[in-house]
């Protein structure tokens, strides 16, 4: 007689808390809002329940549905503050209500004049701060079984964690960009509520300086990336920031867990942002929303026209400077430029000027508008993104879902999204987009060259463009790796 088969374990639920700048769709300023709003969705389907800790910025404030006080806090860096549950934006929220550290008008990090606000280190040390709390366990809030902290802003989160009382739960910390360091003077260290000891090397000191990233770093049980050649790429010198010797030194606890893409915002069968939507079996209903976009931006309305799109901050980093020595070789195909995009002044000034020598062919639009970058993925053909390092890149997912090719330099994320469609890669039915290397003007016209050769080969490139609509750029994969990764160290 056989034995009954056994059922399976049942899988704990887990309780996670995330501690974030930035989440959308409440308040974005990057690709870190997009990570931090949509993990919580893709964990659920993992049992794992993530509730957010942010700032309480007014546009944040303003949108929390019945928020109810569950600590109050007497002295926050100055004055009271209160810590509020809530819902917002289909998001579970812990939202730090500290009038005197959040409540400003525009951009979270930066004062309308320009630069920094210069009480930074203390409106994000009191996130840390308070992550760390409310990861114990604080008021009418029960501890969590795990804190992930997101970026040099929550950076403090696992300092806290390590240097404060006993009992934490394990802390995961994760990079999405390593430029971005958040560096203060030391002597700011007692003040911010560290104790003597987390002033070191093997806490919170950085080359003289208190580091909020390098703290995340060196506190953090596990630190992870965005995708896995950036985790590879920033423990070398050339992409480390100067930090590449500590996480040479932790190298068994850094991975890359790639990013995905809302693939509910960003789906071109239901987009309401764009007049024509599509599926990969309709996708010749694309050709209306490219003639929207030309329309939208002053280009010439020819269907013939091969359409470059970016999106992005016009940036060193995002080598749209390159892009800018790159442009005579661009117009010499017959094809068009469609940016939208703000940053450098001087970068963002020289796609102006390339607009007023070029009317018709260049079309540019600077600042972010949220409807527009929906119409610049669906209706271009291509979507260029030169960048000198990106730790993952959404914009190349939103274009594969889109099916516009990315054309991409061979760094972090990008190369690890995109199939470059070399002809071995035509030849065995694969490739979904381009890929150029060396980071150089004259690499990126050389890719520039075989997308235009692709673009009149129409058989393959529509080819090309149906494995670009077929990739799965979702967050089932990154999610079920977070889930692992986090009931490891649970279990540990």
């Amino acid at each position: 007689m056989t034995a009954p088969a056994s059922k399976p374990a049942a899988v704990k639920p887990l309780r996670v808390l995330a501690v974030a700048s930035e989440v959308y769709p409440l308040i974005k300023t990057g690709g870190l809002a997009d990570v931090v709003g949509a993990l919580p969705g893709a964990l659920a389907a993992q049992k794992i329940k993530v509730t957010t800790l942010v700032p309480g910025y007014p546009a944040i404030m303003q949108a929390l549905q019945r928020p109810r006080a569950v600590h109050v806090f007497e002295d926050l860096f100055g004055a009271p503050a209160r810590l509020l549950s809530a819902k917002a934006g289909g998001l579970d929220l812990l939202v730090i209500d500290a009038a005197h550290l959040y409540n400003r008008p525009g951009n979270p990090y930066n004062a309308p004049h320009g630069g920094e606000w210069g009480d930074n280190a203390q409106r994000f040390a009191a996130l840390g701060m308070i992550g760390a709390m409310v990861g114990r366990g604080i008021g009418k809030v029960a501890a969590f079984d795990l804190v992930h902290a997101h970026d040099w802003h929550a950076g403090l989160t696992p300092a806290y964690m390590r240097f404060g009382p006993p009992g934490a739960p394990p802390c995961v910390f994760t990079i999405h960009n390593l430029a971005f360091q958040g560096k203060f003077p030391l002597e700011l260290a007692p003040r911010l509520g560290l104790p003597p000891e987390a002033v070191s090397i093997d806490g919170v000191e950085y080359y003289g300086t208190l580091g909020f990233l390098k703290a995340g770093l060196q506190c953090a049980d596990w630190v992870t990336t965005v995708s896995p050649s950036y985790a590879a790429e920033i423990r070398m010198a050339d992409h480390g920031m100067g930090l590449d010797g500590l996480l040479r030194h932790r190298e068994a606890t850094v991975t890359g867990i790639l990013n995905g893409i809302d693939d509910d915002v960003w789906n071109p069968e239901t987009d309401e942002m764009i007049p024509m939507r599509y599926t990969a079996q309709s996708v010749a209903k694309r050709a209306e929303n490219k003639r929207a976009l030309q329309e939208r931006l002053g280009l010439e309305p020819d269907p013939e026209a091969l359409v470059f799109g970016a999106v992005s901050r016009l940036t060193w980093q995002k080598g749209f400077d390159l892009l800018l020595g790159a442009m005579p070789k661009l117009l010499a195909q017959g094809a068009q430029l469609a940016m939208l995009g703000g940053g450098d002044p001087e970068i963002e000034n020289g796609f102006r000027r390339a607009a007023a020598f070029n009317p018709g062919r260049v079309g540019v639009t600077i600042g972010y508008d949220e409807s527009l970058a929906h119409l610049v993925q669906a209706g271009s053909d291509a979507i260029v993104l030169p960048s000198r390092f990106e730790p993952c890149g959404l914009t190349q997912l939103c274009a594969l879902r889109y099916g516009a090719l990315p054309l991409v330099a061979h760094v972090g994320g990008l190369a690890d999204t995109v199939i470059d469609a070399n002809e071995a890669a035509l030849s065995m039915g694969a490739g979904t987009g381009f890929i150029f290397s060396p980071v150089t003007v004259q690499m990126l016209e050389a890719a520039i060259e075989r997308c235009a050769r692709l673009w009149q080969d129409k058989a393959n490139w529509r080819k090309v463009q149906a494995n670009a609509l077929s990739s799965d750029v979702s967050w089932r994969r990154p999610a079920a790796q977070y889930a692992a990764l986090f009931r490891r160290l649970t279990a540990a």
